[in-house]
């Protein structure tokens, strides 16, 4: 098998650990809304898109043989954390959550096709980001119509979550 270059093995490791956390945000989210919550429907569809794009990160990084970040236990925690957290202040914050998180991906996805369509690396890859980003855009547009920008301090909220997906981005793709 030939090695998959270091740029390459960064994004798929982010990316996959980017799904993962999301299925943890959702998770914890779920546990506190359970079935009966306003939007907990939307968000168990959500989760189960995720669960699948986390599903695909896992087969590619098991045929490259691309580590996962050592930092999935710390996001396994947090992602449940946050998840947990935004659905006790309210449905419409719970919806603020996957809004922030949603527009940094789309943002991250869409940086990330940028390099891939300029050196005309890796179709295979550009291919998933390329489907995924549509799926990420979606959700953060159910989360907006579901009132998302009603939440409290929603501002403070979704630059505060944005802020932590930046950070958690840039230490995923490394560590």
């Amino acid at each position: 098998m030939t090695k998959v270059p270091d740029h390459i093995a960064r994004m798929i490791r982010v990316d996959q650990a980017g799904e993962f956390g999301a299925t943890r945000i959702y998770a914890g989210q779920l546990a506190v809304m359970g079935d009966r919550g306003p939007d907990s429907a939307e968000i168990a569809g959500m989760a189960e898109q995720e669960a699948g794009h986390r599903a695909q990160f896992d087969a590619l990084m098991a045929r490259r043989e691309v580590r996962p970040t050592a930092l999935q236990p710390f996001w396994d925690r947090a992602g449940f954390a946050l998840g947990a957290v935004t659905a006790l202040i309210g449905p419409e914050a719970a919806m603020a959550c996957t809004a922030a998180v949603e527009t940094e991906i789309d943002d991250h996805y869409s940086k990330q096709l940028d390099r891939l369509h300029e050196t005309g690396e890796d179709p295979e890859l550009a291919a998933m980001i390329e489907e995924f980003r549509e799926d990420e855009r979606e959700h953060r547009d159910a989360a907006l119509a579901a009132g998302a920008e009603r939440a409290p301090a929603y501002p403070l909220l979704s630059g505060i979550i944005r802020l932590g997906c930046r950070a958690a981005i840039r230490i995923s793709e490394r560590v």
